[in-house]
């Protein structure tokens, strides 16, 4: 059982024995539902349909979010690194800004007590 109550889920090789005995040995929906103990016949001939739609990939998973390739994952690590660094510029740019904001504050600090 799937998640909804009620509903059924069938294996990817019931579906595909369903639809061989549908468009090889000429069954009908009620007798191939009857044959395989599928629930409902509607559910075949939508498989049906799809399988004419799309072919056999019908069968493979394509839940979810692609897998990165290689030039994804090479760009990405790149891209961290240039991050990495650009961080670190940064961080020495504004010691550099303090250490001069601080050596121009002395300097004034320095005429005034004159």
């Amino acid at each position: 059982m799937s998640g909804i109550k009620g509903m059924q889920h069938y294996s990817a090789e019931k579906k595909q024995e369903a639809i061989r005995l549908f468009l090889e040995e000429g069954l009908t929906y009620r007798e191939i539902a009857e044959r395989l103990k599928i629930r409902k016949q509607e559910r075949i001939r939508m498989w049906v349909q799809d399988y004419r739609r799309r072919g056999s990939g019908l069968f493979t998973r394509h839940s979810g979010r692609p897998r990165k390739t290689t030039d994804e994952k090479t760009y990405i690590a790149q891209l961290e690194m240039e991050n990495k660094l650009l961080k670190k510029l940064q961080s020495e740019l504004q010691k550099d800004m303090l250490a001069k904001r601080d050596i121009g504050q002395s300097i004034i600090s320095r005429k005034n007590s004159k």
